[in-house]
């Protein structure tokens, strides 16, 4: 018996580091997927096979001695949860086949957490969205403490969310429609430095820092209007004014700036997605302007481009 099941990486189209202080964030999933298929074996093992690497492991001791591994303790944790929940002895094989570069602020950890907990239940039982996100946000964990859970959130449902860190996620209901230029700038990031990097400017820099916050809140209000019209020149300039907030703080690079400063001839507008310091900026565009702000990229990075994901969690 196989059981196969994918999700879809996600952006942040507007918040980053100002959702930590108590500000709107709105998150949309894209039509880039991880799929997990898993499988009852005969051994006694757990096989996990991926692009980040291959583990083997016996299942009464679900653990990993190599430090390098780290990535694949949400993977152990969904498994051994699993199997003590259905009280089965036995082994499961697992492949992981991503559309999505690690590491870049695309979600690939958060959708991988919700397609491996989808197909790892899946072949004892059929769980509802909810009790899967809450078992792929307690799996993600075991890597990032302090996740909020909006980006396994995103992953599970799709569309486009809005998240606070005090009411949580909550749907967008809208179809607009537009498509995103996703450019990497091969800069690597780390989320942790960078977050600590924004929390010292903050305490360093009180009332700009409060004035930036209000600015983007007043943004994230815009941009929900202009999602509800479909409004794609407005959206582009709030993106635009969002990415000169992220600016101030200190989180943009000199590759940042330029693939910024190439994007915005073509598309509607464009900016970091994530933690910044390295990793993705998006730009968004439709039909008409896609091909060439494709163009205008390709000449300085590797870029491809997404349309928003309305299915999220999905067996096959």
């Amino acid at each position: 018996m196989k059981s196969v099941a994918s999700a879809p990486g996600k952006v942040i189209l507007f918040g980053e580091h100002f959702v930590v202080y108590g500000i709107k964030a709105i998150l949309c999933s894209i039509d880039k997927r991880i799929t997990v298929t898993s499988q009852i074996i005969d051994e006694k093992k757990i096989k996990i096979k991926s692009d980040i690497g291959e583990i083997e492991t016996d299942v009464n001791s679900l653990s990993i001695t190599d430090g390098s591994m780290d990535l694949m303790k949400p993977f152990l944790y969904i498994v051994k949860k699993t199997l003590e929940k259905s009280k089965k002895n036995v082994g499961i094989e697992i492949k992981i086949e991503s559309e999505i570069p690690a590491g870049i602020g695309l979600g690939s950890s958060s959708a991988c957490c919700v397609a491996v907990t989808a197909s790892v239940t899946g072949l004892f039982e059929k769980l509802s969205n909810e009790e899967i996100l809450k078992i792929a946000i307690e799996a993600e964990r075991t890597i990032f403490e302090n996740t909020s859970g909006a980006d396994c959130s995103v992953c599970t449902f799709g569309g486009l969310m809005e998240y606070d860190m005090k009411n949580g996620f909550k749907k967008i209901n809208s179809k607009a429609i537009f498509e995103l230029v996703i450019a990497n700038s091969k800069q690597a990031h780390f989320t942790r430095k960078i977050v600590e990097n924004v929390r010292r400017f903050r305490e360093n820099n009180e009332d700009l820092f409060a004035s930036l916050c209000e600015q983007e809140s007043i943004i994230i209000q815009n941009a929900m209007t202009a999602l509800e019209k479909n409004d794609l020149v407005t959206l582009g300039l709030l993106m635009s004014k969002n990415q000169d907030l992220l600016e101030r703080i200190d989180i943009s690079t000199e590759k940042i700036d330029l693939l910024i400063k190439k994007a915005k001839k073509t598309s509607f507008g464009a900016k970091i997605t994530g933690a910044g310091g390295g990793g993705c900026i998006i730009a968004l565009v439709d039909k008409y302007n896609l091909d060439q702000t494709l163009s205008n990229l390709k000449a300085h990075s590797e870029c491809f481009s997404a349309k928003i994901d309305y299915n999220g969690l999905l067996y096959t």
